[in-house]
């Protein structure tokens, strides 16, 4: 790309603007053409949490005229370790709207498309062919795959960041025909060998450094300035500060013609509206009717637990000899979702008993 190749037409810049950019004006890479080029840009962010909050915030501080958030989530207070948009008095608001308030604040001369729902293959193609750029800020699998594939169909950029404890990968999709996040990973992990944030923690930090990327990344494709990450996965580690660069081709063998029917099916996920559950409320009323599994790591258990017998989902099929089996087995974690594979797990192994899986795991346990 030709830095400052298009110029922006029926846009120009008021006299507050061009007090609010003037860092942005005197450099010689952008200058006003490139400051008209962001203010005629729409963008749209997917999740408003630990990458979209530092994506937000510095899109909004660039000037980008139109930023999208769709984000169907509430803020809790697990959040504020490292959602810096929010505070204690955001707790139980949606995080897109209030995301946007806060944000306004910052530069009124912004204008921000609220979606307090999240995103779905029945409106994804449609909403991404409104803006320009999409930014993917999610953390789960199915949504990465739904993003990229409706980024491809709605022929946009994608710029992509993950975040795992205290690495980062940050990448810039489908531009002009490049690869897109399938050629790096045409197929999902096994389900429950990545776990995510909510299951493992994340460092504070990693996200604003990850999501700043990404900030970076956007603003590089609308000012048509500098190279962005086409093509290449940028590897960060928080803990050694070391960098990796790595290239990847376009694979040619994969063609995106159509949305998946199901994307929680295409990446394993268990169906957990056909497991036996149990509420939290109605176990702790009949506890002494139950056995307990706590499939948590070890430093989740010694945290916080309501006793049981604690076997960390990693070492159950070696330890499955350990699990009573006088009574029904109650399989709990921090929300549900790994003790919803350790049943699985145990069902591929004959357990003899019932198993109920504890619905919102410690979670609820707390909420009573």
């Amino acid at each position: 790309m030709k830095p400052n190749s298009l110029q922006p037409t029926a846009y120009s810049l008021s006299s507050q603007e061009l007090k609010q950019y003037h860092r942005h004006l005197i450099l010689d890479q952008i200058g006003e053409v490139g400051q008209l080029k962001l203010k005629k840009a729409k963008v749209l962010v997917i999740g408003s949490g630990g990458l979209g909050c530092p994506v937000l915030q510095y899109l909004t501080a660039a000037g980008v005229g139109t930023i999208g958030i769709i984000d169907g989530d509430k803020v809790d207070q697990s959040n504020l370790q490292r959602q810096i948009l929010f505070t204690t008095e955001d707790i139980g608001k949606f995080k897109a709207a209030t995301a946007a308030n806060r944000l306004s604040k910052l530069n009124p001369f912004v204008k921000f498309e609220i979606f307090n729902i999240f995103l779905t293959k029945e409106i994804a193609v449609d909403l991404f062919s409104q803006f320009d750029i999409i930014v993917d800020g999610t953390d789960n699998f199915p949504t990465r795959y739904l993003v990229n594939d409706a980024a491809v169909l709605a022929n946009k950029p994608l710029v992509f960041g993950s975040i795992f404890k205290f690495q980062g990968q940050v990448s810039v999709f489908n531009v002009n025909g490049s690869g897109t996040y399938r050629c790096l990973f045409p197929n999902p992990p096994k389900q429950g060998t990545v776990p995510n944030c909510s299951d493992v923690g994340v460092l504070g930090i990693l996200p604003g450094i990850i999501g700043s990327f990404q900030a970076n990344e956007t603003l590089k494709l609308i000012t048509e300035i500098g190279t962005p990450l086409v093509d290449k996965l940028l590897y960060f580690d928080a803990l050694t500060m070391q960098q990796q660069l790595l290239e990847f081709s376009k694979n040619t063998k994969i063609n995106i013609t159509a949305l998946e029917e199901n994307y929680a099916f295409f990446c394993g996920e268990l169906d957990m509206s056909t497991m036996n559950s149990i509420s939290a409320t109605e176990f702790l009323k009949e506890k002494e009717n139950y056995h307990l599994l706590d499939v948590r790591n070890y430093n989740e258990f010694e945290a916080e637990n309501i006793g049981g017998l604690h076997i960390p989902l990693d070492e159950l099929e070696e330890r499955m000899g350990e699990i009573p089996n006088t009574k029904l087995l109650v399989v709990m974690c921090a929300s549900g979702k790994r003790s919803a594979k350790a049943i699985e797990l145990l069902l591929e192994y004959n357990y003899p008993k019932t198993l109920l899986n504890l619905d919102g795991g410690i979670t609820a346990i707390n909420e009573i």
